[in-house]
């Protein structure tokens, strides 16, 4: 059995900032395949909200590949299979950059995610009230943006919250494609030193640290959206006037014991 070497804690802190220079490269490829895979959520989520009829089977057949099947392995399919479908219509790109099948994989895997948040928040907003902003002669769209929109963010951002931590996690696995993100640089580090526990601690403490800040911007982006769901907030009770109890009132909820009469 192969043991590497001594444990080290000094070794920790200087693969913490070591490790912390490639953190751009993973909040890269989580910016870009959010950005993807939103734009992908609606086109796919759009044909099941309305049931059009050849589109919504293609949406459903999408998600369930996506869903479906792992990440490593669409990886896999889109780095190495990709290229070599485009030859068939003339077009070479198996000279883009590695990123680019990286950003390109996350993101359609997490359109796949977020098509389903989507729909399910849309169809969470009570329908009587697109009734009634049609009543009042809203268009569809204004209905959409000032009515539907707002109350779905609002069901959504717990979802989003839990997706984009389980996407940065799961960029862990962009280097065996060769792409030098927090988790490949952690076992270049180990393989050269041999101090594989220090380095893997300090990329732990690093995801730890991120899923940690993003899990607060997300839950401060949740409060405020659900702050008009919360009618007992601290403004409201600031200015609450308390009643106190008067004497009569007092003496009217005075019960009849055990052979007593009601006051």
């Amino acid at each position: 059995m192969f043991v590497g070497a001594p444990f080290d804690f000094s070794f920790v802190i200087s693969a913490f900032s070591k490790l912390w220079a490639t953190l751009g490269v993973t909040l890269l490829i989580v910016g870009g395949s959010l950005l993807t895979g939103m734009i992908v959520g609606f086109l796919i989520a759009f044909p099941r909200l309305y049931r059009i009829p050849v589109l919504e089977q293609f949406s459903k057949v999408y998600v369930s590949f996506f869903r479906g099947t792992p990440i490593l392995i669409q990886l896999f399919l889109f780095y190495y299979g990709l290229p070599e479908l485009l030859k068939l219509v003339h077009l070479d790109i198996s000279r883009a950059p590695v990123l680019f099948f990286v950003i390109l994989t996350y993101g359609l895997h997490t359109g796949a995610f977020m098509s389903e948040m989507i729909r399910a928040s849309v169809t969470a907003v009570d329908r009587g009230q697109v009734e009634a902003a049609y009543a009042i002669g809203m268009k569809g769209h204004q209905a959409f943006t000032r009515i539907v929109l707002p109350q779905a963010l609002a069901v959504a951002v717990p979802v989003f919250s839990n997706m984009v931590i389980a996407l940065l996690k799961d960029t862990s696995l962009a280097f065996t494609l060769g792409v030098m993100e927090l988790t490949g640089k952690a076992q270049t580090l180990g393989a050269l030193t041999q101090h594989f526990i220090e380095a893997y601690l300090a990329l732990a403490f690093i995801y730890l640290v991120v899923s940690f800040t993003l899990e607060k911007l997300l839950r401060a982006a949740e409060r405020r959206l659900l702050k008009h769901e919360q009618p007992d907030g601290t403004a409201r009770r600031r200015f609450r006037i308390e009643r106190k109890p008067s004497l009569r009132g007092m003496f009217a909820g005075i019960g009849a014991e055990k052979g007593g009469a009601k006051l």
